[in-house]
């Protein structure tokens, strides 16, 4: 235990209490037996920051008899002992007993306490020191119990205060309400930095209803339904949705109280700047707003890796209201895959609709197939200028969206499963996930407007 310094020793008792880490880990990162970090935890739960700083290096008979007597004469072992009165190592305390139980107190003395002793001059003062080695039982028995109460307290409250966050004096009043039952109040509220009047001013307001539990039980609803998906912005407006006025900055509160936060973190997008053709202007020119549906369409590709494979995404989109028109997924870019998505969603146009098809400048949209089916339904064709990503920037942000809240959030069991899962989180894209701008889905955007003209 030597060849680490306290801090390192105070450290490692804080990782694992705070939860960071196991003692399998602590084990493997400092190579070293877990018993000894336990015991450091131990060390640290009874007496803080300053478990490694030991006042004594050498110890008396009388001291190594006290806790020899105390192991006797109560239920903690060895090691529990020997945390509470803050050796170094328990293997001294396993020592001294052997030594008691062998030799008695003569076995405990140090060679120069053994030659005070036997001397004759020191007779008297033998005697007096006889009386000191008595064992105020009494005033140990209200260490340990202090002690105990310390970590009863302490461990409370860091279940309480989970967030790891700055501790209330409402946490420390709802631990000692908890704890009073059991030890003194008055220890208990002075162990807390409390007076009287604090503790029963906010045990009162703990006793009250929490006037937001429903509102509470709903952002949870909604956080959960949609897997975490939500940030506080989204859970307001479905709030809204469903009649609930609530201003988003209380919701905002709410989540952060609750522990609650979005597990999309939205990835940058590379543009890739290769080789392309010219082969239709860019009529779109990034007015992506449409007055009607299949007005205007945005379609490209992109690629996922699932269980060492590549499976890439073929996607049309209408900027209406951002809705899937028609998808289709691979194990090969081919033009066919384009081809089966763009005929899926072409069979959706009617009589009279007007439509521009806006796409990137990939070989595939530069296929005269793909030029001739267009012609055949009356579409228009728009391409972005070259290594200009942002002519396509709703489609290259709905990609961003989908990985950041599909892919990398989702455990997947095989290739299969990754495909059927792709088509619940479309069909959840259209039917059920709000879309900021239009503050409802997709899909209900278009029906209600349409109901509506």
């Amino acid at each position: 235990m030597g060849r680490f310094t306290p801090t390192e020793k105070l450290q490692a008792a804080q990782e694992y209490i705070n939860g960071g880490v196991s003692y399998r880990d602590l084990e493997k990162r400092l190579n070293i037996d877990n018993s000894v970090i336990r015991y450091w935890v131990q060390l640290y739960t009874y007496h803080g920051e300053q478990a490694f700083h030991f006042l004594y290096t050498n110890y008396t008979a009388a001291f190594k008899l006290k806790i020899v007597q105390f192991i006797e004469k109560s239920s903690y072992s060895i090691r529990a002992a020997s945390a509470i009165f803050q050796i170094p190592d328990p293997s001294m305390v396993r020592r001294w007993k052997k030594k008691w139980k062998k030799g008695g107190m003569a076995a405990l003395e140090s060679p120069k306490e053994r030659a005070a002793r036997m001397s004759s001059e020191e007779t008297n003062n033998q005697k007096n020191d006889k009386k000191d080695q008595a064992i105020d039982t009494e005033a140990i028995q209200k260490e340990v119990e202090y002690l105990r109460m310390e970590n009863a307290y302490l461990k409370k409250l860091r279940n309480l205060n989970s967030r790891k966050g700055k501790i209330t004096k409402s946490e420390k009043t709802q631990v000692v309400n908890e704890l009073r039952s059991t030890y003194p109040f008055h220890e208990l509220i002075k162990m807390a930095g409390l007076s009287r009047s604090n503790f029963y001013y906010h045990l009162s307001k703990i006793n009250k209803p929490d006037p937001d539990q429903g509102l509470k039980e709903r952002i949870m609803s909604i956080y959960h339904k949609h897997k975490g998906r939500y940030g506080y912005r989204r859970v307001q407006q479905e709030l809204e949705n469903t009649g609930h006025h609530v201003n988003h900055k209380k919701v905002y509160r709410l989540m952060k109280e609750l522990s609650l936060s979005s597990v999309v973190r939205v990835k940058k997008y590379k543009s890739y700047k290769g080789k392309v053709g010219q082969i239709a202007q860019n009529l779109l020119e990034r007015a992506f707003e449409a007055e009607f549906p299949n007005q205007k369409w945005v379609t490209d590709i992109t690629e996922f890796k699932v269980f060492g494979e590549k499976l890439y995404l073929s996607t049309v989109l209408d900027l209406y209201n951002g809705e899937v028109i028609g998808y289709t997924i691979g194990h090969r870019p081919t033009y066919s895959l384009v081809e089966k998505m763009l005929y899926k969603a072409l069979g959706r146009l009617k009589e009279g609709d007007d439509l521009l098809l806006h796409s990137d400048q990939g070989w595939h949209y530069q296929m005269p197939q793909y030029r001739t089916a267009l012609k055949e339904y009356g579409v228009t064709q728009s391409m972005s200028r070259k290594g200009n990503c942002l002519d396509n920037a709703v489609m290259e942000n709905f990609f961003g969206i989908m990985k950041s809240e599909f892919l990398y959030i989702s455990e997947f069991n095989s290739v299969d499963h990754f495909k059927q899962e792709l088509d619940e989180y479309m069909h959840y894209y259209n039917h059920d996930r709000i879309k900021s701008k239009l503050k409802t889905s997709p899909i209900s955007y278009r029906e209600k407007h349409q109901l509506a003209a």
